[in-house]
């Protein structure tokens, strides 16, 4: 199999932590060249790869075939743009780009260049998530009536240095953390009925919205829902000083509730890459806890957490651009994410709830 040179523009965060350190560790993938404009960052992390100051200098290298965009969100757009329009397969990290609209120019662009496009959603592979999906897939909980999913953090500061918090284009955690719980939420149960929002600044100072709770509503036709329909609820904060359950969901059969994030976000930034064996591996006193009922009386069981491998995502693009399989994370899927985070935000501008209009999927 022909190894695929991957050019990586951007080192911040995103790049630095995410995308260089796991195209590193996915056999058939050669991290070939970055982009970083100032600063000695990547040369010192990878100095055997080609540092570059410019897009425009990674695209003249023709061995590149694949190229992250790990870039801040206002950028996604025209970087994307111009990696397409040089006919290279493009990976953006998530959230896509700043608007559904920008995300429809790049799938038809894509679709038209006849090149792969993917948004990076590596939260699919969250040990956590993977255990939910296969509780859900084995009807552990019967029908399912309430879901909830929390990114509880606690910062008490707002980093107004940073761009995903200095107010401008495409900061705050709806764009950011939103992005990831929408997509776990749609991967789960499809595109909802309708979409209640409620978005917030928290922290004294803050510029960019640091809180969210979103309710999708999926009606009485949903393969699991009861008369009532199923509520999927979505909650991020940074002032849980003690945060609550990661995953809690009701079923006619019992409940299942799950504490703690997944590891390999922490394990990746203290550099441990993808060395510790069995990687994503969660010990036992950190299982979720399954609780059913037993002739009136609850029993509650640990289930263990599924292996986590960001690892995943990567190589199913590499499969994907030999040909060998589909891109798991479609544009499609991501212009949807997008879509309903405009949704919830124009319900917390109306404060009332969205019906959602899903016939403008480019």
């Amino acid at each position: 199999m022909k190894c695929i040179q991957v050019g990586l523009i951007g080192f911040g965060f995103a790049g630095r932590i995410f995308h260089s350190n796991v195209i590193q560790a996915v056999e058939g993938l050669e991290l070939a060249a970055i982009v970083q404009r100032s600063g000695p960052q990547a040369a010192t992390a990878f100095p055997h790869v080609k540092i570059l100051t410019s897009v425009e200098d990674l695209l003249k290298d023709t061995s590149i075939q694949l190229v992250v965009v790990a870039t801040p969100n206002a950028s996604h757009l025209p970087i994307a743009r111009q990696c397409l329009l040089a006919d290279r397969d493009v990976v953006i990290d998530k959230p896509f780009a700043l608007s559904s609209a920008e995300a429809a120019e790049l799938i038809q662009l894509a679709r038209a260049r006849g090149k792969l496009l993917s948004v990076y959603q590596n939260r699919r592979w969250d040990g956590d998530f993977l255990t939910v999906r296969k509780l859900l897939e084995n009807d552990r909980l019967g029908r399912l009536v309430m879901f909830e999913s929390h990114y509880d953090r606690f910062r008490q500061l707002p980093r107004l240095h940073a761009w995903r918090e200095d107010g401008g284009p495409g900061g705050g955690v709806l764009w950011d953390l939103g992005a990831h719980l929408v997509d776990q939420a749609l991967v789960l149960f499809g595109v909802p009925a309708s979409v209640w929002g409620r978005v917030r600044m928290e922290r004294e100072g803050a510029r960019s919205d640091d809180g969210f709770d979103l309710c999708l509503h999926y009606p009485v036709s949903h393969k699991q829902a009861v008369p009532s329909g199923l509520s999927v609820w979505l909650r991020a904060t940074c002032l849980a000083r003690d945060p609550g359950p990661r995953f809690t969901l009701n079923g006619t059969q019992g409940t299942f509730r799950k504490f703690g994030i997944d590891g390999q976000e922490a394990h990746l930034l203290a550099g441990d890459v993808f060395s510790s064996a069995p990687w994503g591996v969660e010990r036992p006193e950190h299982w979720g806890t399954l609780t059913v009922d037993e002739g009136g009386e609850p029993v509650s069981t640990r289930i263990p957490t599924e292996a986590g491998d960001y690892r995943g995502y990567y190589i199913n693009i590499r499969d994907a651009i030999h040909g060998n399989a589909a891109v798991e994370v479609t544009p499609l899927q991501a212009w949807r994410t997008m879509r309903l985070l405009e949704m919830a935000m124009e319900s917390n501008s109306t404060g009332s709830t969205i019906p959602c209009d899903w016939s403008q999927e480019p």
